[in-house]
């Protein structure tokens, strides 16, 4: 009797964002929990630069040691997906050399944070060449990429938010002044200005002075020239975990946890999330029953909102009289060994290797194409 193959799954991380060391970490905690006699692993890195290249299969070179990021090295070769239903083969391509087949791909673990990979991109290219892959389609993970859009999206369906103004590339090209009286106009002290379309808290300023608002504006647009700021909301900041049900009935929460940043970090900036040991994380939150409910309630209509898919990780702010604000929806939420959104699951239940095996099987269930 010929014995089962293995399922292939290409885990793809890197990428072209400023978070590209944090999707190299994810990678290496999810290549370490996957079953190798379940699977059969392709680790499938990107370059800084977008060059995609066959990776070694070491999650040890994917995490920070004595402070210093991990990235994806440059190869002389090259991997090519083509977006050809009919053809789902990973090729390696070498100077000089003939082009190596690696077979064909069962499931892609996209494992990218960021723009040019979890903003639907790599998503279209794996719609295209009819691949399964991990997590929400191109809609949902554009949409949840850009914090503009999605929270329109949230609007719409009744979710709140704190008070906000965007600003666009055009509308600070051709008169910065007007966007800045906009949101002077509309918002009060203290502000938080980020980029649009970034995440690991990378480009965001806490502005408590209204001179230091064109000044964080311009750092922020270093990353992306659409801009959010946000009215800072005095409160906790609590987060929720949102897996879809094994039997297609709709989204289920992991319990809560609470952030709590110490030292001179003012908020739960990148430094004090990977770099500094200034974060508490509570695991579950101290909540009263009824406010936790609320919340995992509330995670699951803003998954439902932006039309997500697999998972997502939704991350609110409590206020002292228990008002619970809507903040983001991260579709490719951290897998790092700190990250919550796993430990969220662990404490409810589901531990970091079944997680992973879920979120396979899960996509693996999914319908292609329109749904």
């Amino acid at each position: 009797m010929t014995p089962q193959r293995r399922l292939r799954v290409a885990v793809v991380f890197g990428g072209r964002s400023t978070e590209h060391a944090i999707s190299c970490i994810s990678a290496g905690s999810v290549l370490r929990a996957l079953d190798r006699e379940a699977f059969d692993v392709v680790p499938v890195g990107i370059t800084r630069e977008g060059r995609w290249v066959l990776a070694a299969d070491d999650p040890e070179r994917l995490q920070i040691t004595a402070g210093v990021l991990p990235e994806v090295p440059d190869a002389d070769g090259a991997l090519v997906l083509a977006g050809d239903p009919t053809n789902r083969e990973l090729v390696v391509t070498e100077p000089g050399q003939v082009p190596r087949d690696l077979g064909d791909v069962d499931v892609v673990f996209p494992l990218l944070h960021g723009p040019f990979g979890e903003d639907g991109t790599i998503q279209g290219l794996l719609e295209l060449a009819g691949v399964p892959y991990v997590g929400s389609g191109v809609l949902a993970s554009a949409a949840g990429m850009d914090k503009a859009v999605a929270k329109t999206l949230l609007a719409a369906a009744g979710l709140a938010q704190a008070p906000h103004v965007v600003i666009t590339d055009r509308q600070w090209v051709t008169d910065a002044a007007a966007a800045l009286a906009r949101v002077r106009d509309r918002l009060t002290l203290p502000v938080f200005v980020k980029p649009s379309r970034a995440g690991s808290s990378v480009g965001i300023s806490k502005v408590k002075d209204w001179s230091h608002l064109e000044a964080a504006v311009v750092a922020a647009r270093t990353h992306d020239p659409k801009v959010v700021v946000e009215a800072g909301l005095v409160g906790r900041e609590i987060e929720c975990g949102v897996l879809d049900r094994e039997d297609g009935s709709g989204p289920e929460a992991s319990v809560c946890a609470e952030i709590k940043v110490r030292g001179d970090h003012e908020f739960y900036d990148f430094e004090a999330k990977y770099l500094d040991d200034v974060t508490e994380l509570d695991v579950p939150a101290d909540l009263p029953v009824d406010v936790s409910e609320r919340v995992r309630a509330l995670a699951c209509a803003a998954f439902d909102a932006l039309g997500c898919e697999d998972y997502a990780r939704v991350d609110f702010f409590l206020t002292d009289d228990d008002q619970v604000f809507v903040n983001e929806v991260n579709t490719i939420p951290g897998f790092t060994p700190i990250s919550m959104f796993p430990r969220m699951w662990r404490a409810s239940g589901l531990e970091y290797p079944a997680l992973v095996n879920r979120l396979i099987h899960s996509s693996l269930r999914k319908r292609r194409g329109l749904r």
